[in-house]
């Protein structure tokens, strides 16, 4: 049975789920340009540098893409908190999937010079520009439609899209990587994971139009509470909230980003193992990264989100050093250990991140504060990883460097999220009811904040 003023059970599950398969579609098309960028990109689009200098623009590339993150986030979540959450996410798919397909048409830098690394820059832009605007969206859908006393887990379910897109876009090379020649494979075989984008366009759209708006946001929107500038009161009325938010966001992308994306070079180029070996490291430890972000969800919700953002935290700074320490062996059981509790880490902050970050914010103005927070902490933490920890690799000569990125940004986080009280956390906010309902339970009531 429903509280008074809750979307039906159906209705969340229904929600949460479409937002996992939409999530992991978007980011299927964000993590094969990962991967091609450490495997292919080098050779295809920047032949004239060095290795190092090749390696270095490729991954530059990628981190491109982040920068894009906050025009999306602004400008779709100005929308979100004026037009609706689920416009938005239509939106989103559409610019992803579109940009991820012509990145697969673009020509070399052998057929078209220097024309082939601006297309690729610009195209990356495009997909920074999608996903910016898609984790608040996909979020809000589900935690604003969720039970009061389940926000935690049905809001991890968009989180559940990142691993679920890992793995998709790893076993998409893998299958290509094992069926074709390796000239083939770099020369044209891998611009068939960026082609297969445009099915899955078609897919996520139907999905994405089937489902309703926010129940929240529709109730804000009868009650005539929608802001005309969203984003300028969002910095006006909770720039504590923007700043621990952003801050707390740094952490997860950061160790996302080192598994997905720099351990795959680092594996094929350091330890000079075979690229097919470490693919399926990464789709061994996306599998369980997907069923620890699912057990960090319900724990959200059972012992507090910000008690179990920190325990994620904490494990990831212990974690570092021993981390690189079996990695650094070479042996495949011993490097699928460090990187399943290294994902460990990451799957417990991201677990309840969602529901931590959006609560820190009104309704009203939750699309643009969420969206801020999650892209901001994205480039600070995600975007320049891959291409620091190569940095910093190359400079000292040892993965000890490394280590210490992992440990600072995680300490970033951690320090953010720890004096942030009760008030920051889960400010609360009356949701209008429909015509005929009795008011809502005060969520921030009914679910205690652990701090």
């Amino acid at each position: 049975m429903s509280l008074p003023g809750t979307p039906p059970a159906h209705k969340a599950r229904t929600v949460a789920l479409a937002s996992y398969i939409g999530t992991t579609i978007e980011w299927y098309d964000f993590f094969i340009y990962g991967v091609a960028a450490t495997l292919v990109f080098r050779t295809q689009f920047f032949p004239a540098f060095s290795e190092l200098g090749g390696t270095l623009a490729a991954l530059g590339t990628f981190a491109v893409g982040f920068i894009a993150r906050p025009i999306g986030g602004v400008v779709m979540g100005h929308f979100g908190d004026r037009v609706g959450r689920k416009s938005m996410l239509v939106v989103s798919l559409l610019t992803m999937g579109i940009a991820t397909t012509l990145i697969g048409l673009i020509p070399t830098y052998e057929t078209i010079g220097i024309w082939a690394p601006i297309l690729l820059v610009v195209l990356r832009l495009a997909q920074g520009a999608g996903v910016g605007g898609e984790w608040a969206g996909a979020v809000l859908m589900a935690v604003e439609n969720a039970p009061p006393k389940r926000k935690s887990l049905y809001g991890c379910f968009p989180q559940l899209g990142l691993p679920s897109g890992i793995l998709l876009s790893q076993l998409v090379f893998l299958v290509l990587t094992g069926i074709l020649p390796t000239g083939a494979f770099a020369a044209w075989g891998w611009r068939i994971a960026f082609l297969v984008s445009a099915a899955l366009i078609i897919v996520g759209l139907i999905i994405r139009l089937r489902i309703e708006e926010s129940a929240d946001f529709e109730r804000i929107r009868e009650a005539g509470q929608v802001e005309k500038l969203p984003i300028v009161e969002v910095f006006r009325r909770s720039p504590l909230q923007l700043l621990i938010g952003s801050l707390a966001s740094i952490a997860a992308p950061a160790l996302g980003y080192l598994v997905s994306v720099y351990m795959v070079s680092y594996g094929t180029t350091t330890l000079k193992l075979p690229t097919a070996t470490m693919l399926w490291i990464i789709v061994a430890v996306s599998a369980l990264w997907i069923v620890m972000m699912l057990g960090a969800g319900m724990a959200g919700d059972r012992v507090g989100r910000k008690a179990t953002f920190v325990a994620g935290a904490v494990l990831a700074v212990l974690w570092a050093f021993p981390m690189f320490l079996l990695v650094d062996t070479g042996v495949v059981a011993l490097i699928v250990v460090a990187l399943v509790v290294i994902t460990a880490a990451n799957a417990i902050m991201a677990g309840p991140q969602p529901a931590l970050i959006t609560e820190m914010f009104p309704i009203r103005l939750r699309y643009s504060g969420a969206s801020l927070c999650y892209t901001v902490g994205s480039i600070l933490g995600g975007g320049i990883t891959p291409l620091l920890a190569t940095a910093l690799f190359a400079e000292f000569g040892s993965s000890l460097a490394v280590s210490g990125l992992i440990v600072v940004a995680s300490l970033i986080s951690l320090l953010a999220i720890l004096p942030a009280g009760r008030r920051i956390l889960r400010p609360g906010e009356p949701v209008p009811p429909r015509s005929g309902e009795l008011p809502p339970v005060d969520q921030a009531a009914a679910q205690p904040l652990s701090d």
